[in-house]
């Protein structure tokens, strides 16, 4: 049954040809899309009004939501809440965690609630957004997608410095003196408590590593100048190439329609866990230690500020 799917970082380079693929091949959706800025300014958001200005029959809205303060992503999840509760909007189908953020060139930047924002954006406002919604999605259920990278396994990144981990003092996740591993994959394997929840345990939740974006702009944003030049001069025009070495090398296109697929659960419905692009993964050794998925889901609850009486789970500690 078709309902809504709420998609963060709507004007993302994966997003918009995502929501195209979205509108074309699953057009009985309700797709509420969030971008940081409304503005037409944001030469972004005004590429994504224009795709969908394409299907003027889509049933689509787009929103604020600044994920770097987590009062409103509160107030957010409250207004999704409200329209489900008014029948303005049909109840979930999906939340498709697209929206992220990075700075691999100057200072750290920091959200309004004080963390690392790279770590507030892409993991701990995604964590407090999905808590305080999961008691919308439709009874038959739906997916939560969720995504990863390579950069999480030690050595499989070619621009990899540090190599990924999570400390012994999770507070440096959100206060950094170095790299750590990325988050999603723990708080991914955390709802695994959905599986024993019987008003909750049609929701399923995959993380998806969708490739190395050759046209990602992500390549050319707050990157050194020798990756914004090797993603120019190098990466894009000869992907056909590259891809002989690297086969995750694609699109933004080809990954958004994988993504689609799955949250949709058109890919393997009802099914959990890790993909790599459209393909059943193994994550990082370190990310599927139940120790360590233990204290991420519980401190990520905390710093998001999610008690009990937030989220429709019947307890946060998991399975």
């Amino acid at each position: 049954m078709a309902g809504t799917i709420i998609m963060t970082g709507a004007n993302s380079s994966l997003a918009i040809p995502a929501v195209e693929h979205l509108v074309t091949e699953y057009p009985d959706h309700t797709l509420v899309l969030t971008v940081r800025s409304l503005s037409d300014k944001d030469i972004n958001t005004y590429r994504l009004r224009q795709t969908l200005s394409k299907f003027p029959r889509a049933k689509a809205s787009i929103r604020q939501l600044d994920l770097a303060d987590l009062t409103r992503v509160g107030e957010f999840a409250h207004a999704i809440t409200a329209d489900i509760s008014a029948n303005r909007i049909p109840r979930l189908a999906a939340i498709v965690c697209t929206a992220y953020h990075w700075k691999l060139n100057g200072e750290a930047q920091w959200s309004v609630d004080g963390f690392e924002k790279s770590f507030q954006v892409s993991h701990l406002a995604h964590v407090a957004l999905v808590l305080q919604l999961l008691g919308n999605f439709q009874p038959e259920g739906g997916r939560i997608v969720l995504f990863s990278s390579d950069a999480h396994w030690p050595g499989k990144n070619g621009l990899e410095k540090y190599p990924p981990g999570v400390p012994e003092n999770l507070d440096l996740l959100v206060k950094p003196d170095t790299f750590h591993e990325p988050a999603s994959e723990h708080f991914g394997r955390g709802f695994q408590s959905l599986e024993t929840d019987p008003t909750l345990n049609k929701i399923t939740a995959v993380a998806i590593n969708p490739g190395n974006l050759s046209d990602s702009r992500a390549l050319r944003t707050n990157t050194p100048n020798f990756l914004y030049y090797i993603s120019m001069f190098i990466i894009r025009p000869f992907r056909f190439l590259l891809r002989l070495m690297d086969p995750t090398m694609r699109t933004s296109a080809e990954a958004g329609a994988d993504v689609i697929d799955l949250a949709t659960n058109k890919a393997y419905p009802g099914e959990r866990g890790y993909f790599t692009m459209l393909k059943k993964d193994s994550s990082s050794p370190n990310s599927q230690d139940v120790e360590k998925q233990r204290k991420i889901w519980m401190k990520s609850a905390d710093w998001a500020g999610i008690t009990e009486k937030d989220t429709a789970l019947k307890t946060l500690a998991p399975a």
